[in-house]
């Protein structure tokens, strides 16, 4: 990606909406590096095909995933966890595009969180019917760092609760582009997204890509 287009993200004024205190949804922030982000997700796919993985419980998620950056998020009979190689096959996870960090590190600067640094990226493709159930990201090491989520392809129903799984959550409609920023204290907060619902986006198809941005060592 050129610096120009780096700029381009820096200087839109996206429509801000809080959600909750250290989280803020910004609409529409990454459109303007769609084409960089959706051919970074191709390269990436190529190297560490997209897969469902199987929960510790013996579930397997009805979201297909793969990974990017010095770490990788991983599920299997013996947990969760965070590795550096990819468990089929035992090479490291693809290099986080320059396009990635970079997203990233300016979303949350516009969610009013600074310096933020992301070694891991979390590649999720939901096709219709495919959902997340709700859950905290608490595999990290250091729960400072905010998560930076990135929605592409078709519109999806995020749910975002509350630090208690039975807080009942708050939804809102994710668009292509969409970018949704939480830390602080809501950092653990419960969240998922609802079954996607079927359709076809004029990039991505009948499908909807998540990049969710994370400090994970």
């Amino acid at each position: 990606m050129t610096a120009d287009l780096f700029e381009c993200v820096a200087d839109i004024q996206p429509s801000r909406e809080a959600m909750a205190e250290g989280a803020v949804l910004l609409r529409g922030f990454a459109r303007p590096v769609e084409a960089d982000l959706i051919a970074g997700i191709d390269e990436i796919a190529a190297q560490a095909p997209f897969r469902h993985m199987v929960t510790p419980g013996g579930h397997r998620m009805s979201v297909a995933m793969t990974n990017c950056g010095n770490a990788g998020w991983v599920t299997d009979r013996s947990g969760y966890r965070y590795d550096s190689v990819d468990p089929e096959s035992r090479q490291a996870w693809p290099a986080m595009p320059p396009s990635f960090g970079a997203l990233a590190g300016q979303a949350a600067d516009a969610a009013g969180v600074d310096g933020f640094s992301p070694d891991a990226c979390l590649v999720n493709r939901y096709q219709p019917g495919a959902r997340m159930s709700l859950h905290q990201d608490k595999d990290e090491h250091d729960f400072g760092a905010p998560i930076v989520s990135v929605s592409l392809g078709l519109s999806a129903v995020f749910l975002f609760g509350g630090p208690q799984r039975s807080d009942k959550p708050r939804r809102f409609r994710l668009q292509h582009g969409d970018v949704v920023v939480w830390g602080g204290p809501s950092r653990l907060f419960f969240h998922g997204v609802a079954p996607l619902a079927d359709g076809g986006h004029a990039l991505l198809g009948r499908q909807r890509i998540n990049l969710t941005f994370r400090k994970a060592r």
